[in-house]
This record gives C-alpha cells, structure tokens and sequence, in this order.
C-alpha cells in the first residue's frame, strides 16, 4: 500500500486512483503541378526515408502549462533511441524512438492505488499494464510524469533510470511507495 512513509527499492502495491497546413515555400512560385511526375517521385522517396515518420500524437496532460513541465530536463536518448518530434511540439511531451516511448510531464498526483509501486534510482512510479504496453506514472510527484512505453521495449521499469534527473526536478508531494 501507498502511504506516507518511507521507501524502500522493492515492489509493493496499493490502490489506482481514476484518472486520466501544409507550408509554402517562399522561394518558388510555381506550381508542382508543372511536373507531376517529378512531384510525385520526390514525395515517394521522402516517405520512404527512415528519419521522415510522422510525429507521434501526444495528448497534453491537464497541468502541461505548469513552469516545471515547460522547463522539463527530458533524456537525449532512451534505450538507445533519439529523441524524435511530437505533434503538438511541446516542451511537457516528448517521444524517442518507432514505435515511440511517449514521456508526459503534467498528469494530476496520483492518491493512494493498489497497483504496483516501484522505486527506481530513487524515484517511485507506479506501473499500469495496457493493452499494447505499459504505463509508469511517478508517485509521490505533482505535477506527475507518464512515460508510456510499447510493448516492443520490454518492461517499463527498464526505461525508467533515463528518466530519474526529470522526475526528481518535481516537487514532491511526500507520498511514497511502501
């Protein structure tokens, strides 16, 4: 059970609480239609490039304009992947990889849960099973980081030590796991 007392590194549990144009370019006036087929081949090969993916869509979560989140030091790399875009380009989002590992600094501190409770590298996160991944929110934060994390990486709690600096920059709330 979640509680207000001291952590310790192993695993406990305790209750979840609910909660949850095109551009112009200004060099050129003319029309692609000019040449089709030469459009068409230039847009063909930009799709097949690895690095022009789209962005993954984030939802920001409800407290996304709170100053921590903006100035949020989020990982250069996570489990060897580069930090990729995310659509809206927020400074409380970020993502690494394809599939992408999705970061959301801003959620609503979680109560008291019986899911399970970990501590990583000092920070406490409980972990939710999803249906194609996991879900790691911290415990004992406000405002709390979600990282979710495909299925394809294996267990979250893996991925969390990369993200340790950015959830010890927010103020606790002197809940702990127990």
């Amino acid at each position: 059970m979640t509680s207000g007392g001291s952590s310790s590194p192993s695993s406990r549990t305790s209750r979840a609480s609910p909660g949850r144009s095109p551009a112009r370019s200004s060099t050129s006036e003319a029309p692609l239609t000019r040449r089709p087929a030469t459009a068409a081949l230039l847009c063909a090969a930009v799709a097949l490039l690895p690095g022009c993916s789209r962005a993954p869509e984030v939802a920001l979560a409800p407290q996304a304009s709170a100053p921590v989140c903006g100035s949020i030091g989020w990982p250069t790399t996570v489990a060897g992947h580069a930090r990729v875009a995310t659509s809206p380009a927020s400074a409380s989002a970020a993502a690494w990889g394809d599939p992408a590992i999705i970061a959301r600094c801003g959620l609503d501190a979680l109560g008291p849960t019986t899911d399970p409770c970990v501590t990583v590298d000092g920070v406490d996160w409980v972990v939710r099973e999803l249906s194609d991944g996991t879900a790691a929110t911290t415990y004992g934060r406000d405002p709390a980081i979600e990282v979710l994390a495909p299925s394809a990486y294996g267990p979250v709690s893996l991925l969390l030590p990369a993200f340790a600096e950015a959830a010890r920059a927010l103020p606790t709330t002197g809940r702990t796991c127990t």
